[in-house]
């Protein structure tokens, strides 16, 4: 009986400083949760408000009720439907390409040769330049008369190229200038898992015989599966937010060849002032974007279990 109102007195006294603990960190997370707050759920609710109501361009402000009218001229529109498979055309040129790329070019990178640290470098700069720079830089690159390789190919006898003048070569465009920008934030991950791999089951393989297309192919990609899917959500939550480049390059064109749907919101928002409309539009594409997100998440979950 002694023993277990000792035992019980000793917990009591542990609740405290328990308490305390925990009202510390609370302490320290109340301002980011605050920031997060004000800049991100206040957006979203003010947008679902929006979504649900007539908006009153007279007070600039929801009026009216309307319920799922938005969401029903939103879900009907053609065009908007377009701006979705296009999206869609684009996540799936652009996102292999990328992680194929980029953990190739890390692998090159991990290997020793001279001048690999100033390419290292160098590499990286295209990551720190922003979506907007990229396009017009490219955009004056790629100008069939005055663009440096347009410019290249005359030397050789090659006749220039509208690159944004077909809607396919305007798609492919706009892939490579993302993946340009890209591809060092893959190379940056993927060096780093690299980097983390234990040597001692390369040194392994490479006493039982191993080459290196049996290092990569049966010891390297295997254990870095997990990295791969999780640099592919990564890119992926990027990706789906595609606006800047398009946006200074073609402008969606030619047609609605390139028209994603955060240019085809925004054009619906800001330039026509369907403020109802775009708001159940980006809605849908939040949902969209969470929904495949969970399902990306729950195949990476099982992709490590299995590793």
């Amino acid at each position: 009986m002694t023993v277990a109102l000792s035992k019980q007195r000793r917990g009591r006294s542990r609740l405290p400083g328990r308490l305390k603990d925990i009202a510390g960190r609370w302490s320290f997370m109340i301002p980011a949760t605050v920031v997060l707050v004000a800049v991100l759920a206040y957006p979203l609710l003010y947008t679902l408000q929006i979504s649900f109501s007539h908006f009153d361009l007279s007070t600039f402000s929801p009026g009216s009720w309307v319920g799922l009218e938005n969401y029903t001229k939103a879900l009907g529109s053609e065009s908007f439907q377009n701006s979705l498979v296009v999206t869609g055309i684009y996540l799936v040129l652009a996102l292999p390409l990328q992680i194929v790329l980029g953990f190739a070019i890390a692998f090159l990178l991990n290997a020793e040769w001279r001048g690999r640290g100033v390419f290292r470098a160098l590499f990286l700069i295209p990551m720190v330049v922003a979506p907007v720079v990229s396009g017009g830089i490219w955009k004056m690159l790629l100008d069939p008369l005055w663009g440096v390789l347009g410019w290249l190919g005359s030397l050789v006898g090659l006749p220039p190229v509208n690159w944004f003048g077909s809607p396919a070569t305007a798609m492919i465009s706009v892939v490579l200038i993302d993946t340009w920008r890209s591809v060092p934030f893959v190379v940056l991950i993927a060096s780093a898992a690299l980097l983390a791999l234990p040597k001692d089951v390369f040194e392994a393989a490479q006493v039982d015989g191993a080459n290196w297309w049996q290092t990569l192919w049966r010891v390297s990609l295997p254990m870095l599966a997990p990295i791969i899917a999780a640099t592919f959500i990564v890119r992926w939550l990027g990706a789906v937010k595609m606006f800047d480049i398009i946006l200074t390059t073609t402008n969606g064109g030619p047609g609605t060849a390139t028209e994603v749907v955060n240019l085809f919101i925004y054009q619906q928002a800001f330039q026509l002032l369907r403020f109802s409309e775009s708001s159940a539009m980006a809605v849908i594409v939040l949902v969209i974007t969470t929904i495949l997100t969970l399902v990306f998440l729950w195949g990476s979950k099982k992709l490590e279990d299995r590793v």
